[in-house]
C-alpha cells in the first residue's frame, strides 16, 4: 500500500489538473496540442501496469479526450511532428483506429507516413500477418523515433506465430527504448511466453525474473502467473528451485500462494505427485489463519495425488472433509474424480452367478462391457454395438463355442478376479474421459 498511494495521490493530482485544463478549454487556442495530451496517457498507462488500478478510469476518459482533440484539430497542428507521432503512438495505445484513418485521409500536407497508417490500419483490424514485410522494412527509418518501442511492439506481435526467434528479439528491442513503460511490461510478458513455448529456460527465467522485478502488480499479471507455472511444471528440478523461488520472493504471500496452488493443481492433473505435494504444502504454509479457502484447495490437490496410494482412505477423508462451498465447479469435477476412483479401489469386487465363465462373457457382449453410469455422466461404452444379420450371428455363435473372442477374459481365470478386472478397466476409461476436460480447459 505504500507504494501504491504516491501513484494514487499523482493520478489524482493529474486528474484535478486535466479538469481544470479541459474547463478552460472553451476557446480553440486554449486547447492543448496532442503531444502534451499524450504524454498524460503514457503516464496513466505505465501507473496502471505499475499497480495503479484506479488510474484505469482516467485512462478511459484521456482516450476518448484526445480522440475529439485528434478529429477537431486543424491541419496545420500536424506540422508539428510531434503532433504526428502522437496520433500513431495514440492509434497503438488502446485508441481508435477509425482517428487514425480520417487523419491520413484527410492529409494534404503529406505528414502522415502512410506505409505506417496502412500497417498499422491492418494490424489494429486483425490482419497482422499482411504488416510483416513492410514493417520490418520501414522500421529502420524510424530508428530513435518515439514511435520506435511502440512499432517494434506491433512487428513483434505480428510474427509471434509465425517466427516466435525473431519476435523476441523485437520484444527486446521495444523493451531497450522505452523501460519501466506498459511497452515493456507487454514485452517482457510476451517474450516469457514465447521462450515456454520455445523450451528456452535460461531465457525465460530471466524473463520471468525481470518481470517479477518490476511489474507484479500489473493487471496482466495473470498472464504472467500462467506462463510462469508452464515454465514451473516443464522444468521441475533441483537446480531450478532456487530460480522459483528468487521469483516468487518479488510476489506478496497472497501472489505466491496463488502461484503454488496453480502449480499444485497442474501437478495432481497431470500426475506429477512430488511436485504437487510440495506445491500445495508452500500453499497451506503462505495461507492466512483465517482464510479456509487456499487451504482447502491445497488440500484437494494433495488429497489427489495420495488416491493412487497406500494412503488412499486417508486421501478420501481428507477429500471428503473439504467443505463444498470452498471449491470452484472445476475443483469439485476433480474431486468427484477423486473419490469415484477412490470409491472403486477400495470397493470389494462382486461376486459373478454361479454358472460357465464362458456363457456369461457372451452374454455381455464379450469385450464390450454393459453400460454404465460414470461420473461424467455418459458412459464410453453407451452406444449399442450394431445388429448383425441373422447367418453373422450364427457364425459368431459357433466361435463363441470354441474361443473366445479377442479382448475376453482368459476363462482360465478365477471368476471374481475376471468380474474386477473387467469392471475396473470400465470405471479407469470413465475417469480419464472426466479428467481429459480438465486438462485442456
Amino acid at each position: 500500500m505504500a507504494r501504491i498511494l504516491p501513484s494514487l495521490l499523482r493520478t489524482a493530482a493529474l486528474a484535478v489538473a486535466l479538469a481544470a485544463g479541459h474547463a478552460g478549454a472553451s476557446e480553440p487556442d486554449a486547447a492543448l496540442p496532442p503531444y502534451q495530451m499524450l504524454r498524460s496517457l503514457q503516464f496513466i498507462q505505465d501507473s496502471v501496469v505499475h499497480g495503479d488500478h484506479a488510474a484505469g478510469d482516467m485512462q478511459r476518459y484521456l482516450l476518448a479526450d484526445i480522440d475529439k482533440r485528434l478529429r477537431s484539430a486543424p491541419p496545420e497542428t500536424f506540422d508539428d511532428p510531434r503532433n504526428v507521432d502522437a496520433a500513431l503512438i495514440y492509434a497503438m495505445s488502446g485508441g481508435n483506429p477509425q482517428t487514425l484513418q480520417a487523419l491520413a485521409d484527410r492529409d494534404t500536407r503529406g505528414r502522415f507516413d502512410n506505409r505506417i497508417v496502412d500497417a498499422l490500419t491492418h494490424y489494429l483490424n486483425g490482419k497482422g500477418a499482411l504488416i510483416v514485410d513492410l514493417l520490418t522494412k520501414t522500421l529502420t527509418e524510424y530508428h530513435n523515433a518515439p514511435t520506435e518501442p511502440y512499432l517494434a511492439l506491433v512487428l513483434a506481435n505480428a510474427l509471434s506465430n509465425q517466427k516466435p526467434a525473431d519476435a523476441i528479439a523485437y520484444y527486446d528491442r521495444a523493451r531497450l527504448y522505452a523501460p519501466g513503460s506498459n511497452i515493456e511490461e507487454a514485452a517482457l510478458r510476451r517474450s516469457l511466453f514465447l521462450s515456454v513455448q520455445k523450451k528456452d529456460t535460461e531465457r525465460a527465467y530471466a524473463y520471468a525474473l525481470r518481470y517479477a522485478r518490476r511489474f507484479v502488480t500489473s493487471p496482466y499479471a495473470g498472464q504472467f502467473a500462467d506462463s510462469f507455472v508452464d515454465l514451473a511444471m516443464a522444468t521441475y528440478k533441483d537446480e531450478n528451485k532456487e530460480k522459483v523461488e528468487a521469483i516468487l520472493s518479488f510476489m506478496d504471500r497472497p501472489r505466491q500462494r496463488e502461484v503454488y496452488l496453480r502449480i499444485a493443481r497442474r501437478a495432481a492433473i497431470g500426475g506429477m505427485t512430488d511436485l504437487a505435494r510440495l506445491a500445495s504444502e508452500q500453499a497451506q504454509a503462505l495461507a492466512d489463519p483465517g482464510d479456509s479457502a487456499p487451504k482447502a484447495l491445497a488440500s484437494l490437490y494433495a488429497g489427489l495425488v495420495d488416491v493412487p496410494s497406500s494412503g488412499i482412505v486417508d486421501a478420501l477423508k481428507s477429500l471428503e472433509a473439504i467443505p463444498e462451498n470452498q471449491l470452484t465447479d472445476r475443483d469439485r469435477a476433480l474431486r468427484d474424480a477423486a473419490r469415484h476412483v477412490a470409491d472403486e479401489v477400495l470397493r470389494a469386487p462382486s461376486e459373478p452367478e454361479s454358472g460357465p465363465v464362458v456363457e456369461q462373457v457372451a452374454e455381455g457382449h464379450a469385450g464390450s462391457p454393459l453400460p454404465e453410469e460414470t461420473g461424467s455422466g455418459a458412459s464410453p461404452f453407451a452406444a449399442a454395438p450394431p445388429t448383425p444379420d441373422a447367418s453373422a450371428e450364427a457364425a459368431q455363435a459357433e466361435v463363441q463355442k470354441t474361443e473366445p473372442p479377442a479382448g475376453a477374459p482368459d476363462p482360465a481365470l478365477d471368476p471374481v478376479l475376471t468380474s474386477f478386472v473387467e469392471d475396473g478397466k470400465s470405471k479407469l476409461k470413465s475417469i480419464d474421459d472426466l479428467l481429459k476436460s480438465e486438462k485442456n480447459p
